[in-house]
């Protein structure tokens, strides 16, 4: 990506097909920066999973090392969300990825000095979650900058599509690392990665946003009276915070699972979790289409099926060959539950407030998963593995026919604000 000056998002192409937010330099350049830092990222989580599987049996322990990835975006993610809406956008990305860039720089030290503990270890990947709290709010909201409106589903399908390609590939490469040197080479790959994104940003310059700046509290407040007077998007915000909690079980309990349930190795972990991935990947291209055919709230309702049949499967079978093809199903559920919730949030929120309407979305939705991460590997150190994964299933059958009637997803184009 070369500039001389700001770069001006001109108007839609007369069609837009899946891939063409790639014809505008500035989103492509970003993407590709992206999918390379959530490799990184994806490669560092597996092996902080598995790392906590060697240093305690504590399912709780193991599942709050997913809940500290997703924690700080309920806790911080408000605040992020109105620094977006305040501050340059680029330079709030920039000081993002360099805070990750050294936090993950120090972990790898520690991992390969053998200074790592259980708590330890989740000090470390909540710091990381952190910076991914502050960078999340600030890059959506910076989509809009990169393409025309008549793209955003296109673009925020295929930012999907790289985090998930990066779960297709992350997972196995980082069992690999794991199992031929150990997780600091893992951690040590992931600081690396976070290079290219940030050299990216430098060189990019957006035009200037004409920010009117208030204090941080104050916004936060104009942000929550919006989205919680606002009767689709509280909607859409319950629902995201229903399944955020329900489908966490499935990730967080994944690593005891294979550890304990199937005797599996670092290897077989990652390549459960890269057979989430390929799903994900595979269903991206096609969720909007789907949205088109059946609404949002029947993507939600199929997803919700898919995800009983995953745990359901998960909870009762003793080898990887009868998991994995679960978890292929599982990723295509994923992602259409996240890119239709996202989507919908974006087309319903104004310009001079999108960042805090996203931090807002992603603390309640992520907050549910975190949560449901801790509650339901409680429940797997109290009754069962297999207990907890049926019990998830239960909750998302019930929640969703009770939700399906108390707070029903929002019909096409109810609450669609206009941007100019």
């Amino acid at each position: 990506m070369t500039q001389s000056g700001p770069e001006k998002i001109t108007a839609t192409p007369a069609r837009a097909s899946t891939f063409s937010p790639f014809r505008y330099p500035v989103f492509r350049a970003i993407w590709i920066a992206n999918l390379f830092s959530n490799l990184g990222a994806t490669i560092q989580s597996v092996a902080a999973a598995w790392l906590m599987t060697e240093l305690t049996t504590s399912n709780q322990m193991i599942a709050l090392v997913q809940a500290s990835t997703t924690l700080p975006i309920m806790l911080f993610g408000l605040i992020a969300g109105a620094i977006a809406d305040n501050f340059d956008r680029r330079r709030v990305m920039l000081a993002a990825q360099v805070g990750m860039l050294i936090t993950s720089s120090a972990l790898a030290a520690l991992a390969y000095l053998g200074l790592i503990g259980p708590i330890t270890l989740l000090a470390f990947t909540l710091t990381v979650g952190v910076g991914t709290s502050l960078n999340s709010p600030a890059w959506q909201s910076s989509v809009r900058q990169t393409v025309p409106r008549g793209e955003l589903p296109q673009a925020i399908a295929l930012n999907s599509m790289s985090f998930n390609t990066a779960r297709s590939v992350g997972p196995a490469l980082g069992g690999v690392l794991i199992s031929v040197w150990d997780t600091s080479l893992a951690f040590a790959i992931n600081a690396v990665s976070y290079i290219a994104l940030i050299v990216v940003l430098l060189r990019w310059h957006p035009l200037h946003r004409v920010v009117a700046r208030r204090p941080i509290f104050p916004a936060i407040g104009a942000g929550l009276r919006f989205c919680f007077t606002s009767s689709p998007i509280r909607r859409l915000l319950i629902r995201g915070c229903f399944l955020g909690f329900g489908i966490s079980a499935y990730m967080a309990l994944m690593p005891a699972v294979v550890g304990v349930q199937l005797g599996g190795t670092e290897i077989d972990f990652g390549v459960m979790l890269a057979v989430f991935g390929i799903g994900s990947i595979m269903a991206a291209p096609f969720v909007g289409q789907l949205r088109q055919r059946i609404d949002l709230e029947g993507v939600l309702g199929v997803s919700v099926v898919i995800y009983l049949l995953a745990m359901s499967v998960l909870a009762e079978v003793h080898a990887v060959i009868w998991a994995a093809p679960v978890a292929l199903l599982a990723g295509m559920a994923w992602v259409a539950v996240m890119t239709s919730l996202n989507t919908a949030m974006q087309f319903r929120s104004p310009d001079d407030i999108i960042g805090r309407c996203l931090s807002i979305y992603q603390a309640i939705t992520f907050g549910g998963m975190a949560i449901g991460s801790w509650f339901w590997g409680a429940v797997a150190d109290a009754a069962s593995l297999p207990i907890a994964l049926h019990a998830a299933s239960g909750y998302l059958v019930v929640g969703t026919v009770l939700l399906w009637r108390l707070a029903p997803i929002p019909k096409r184009g109810e609450g669609v604000v206009e941007t100019h």
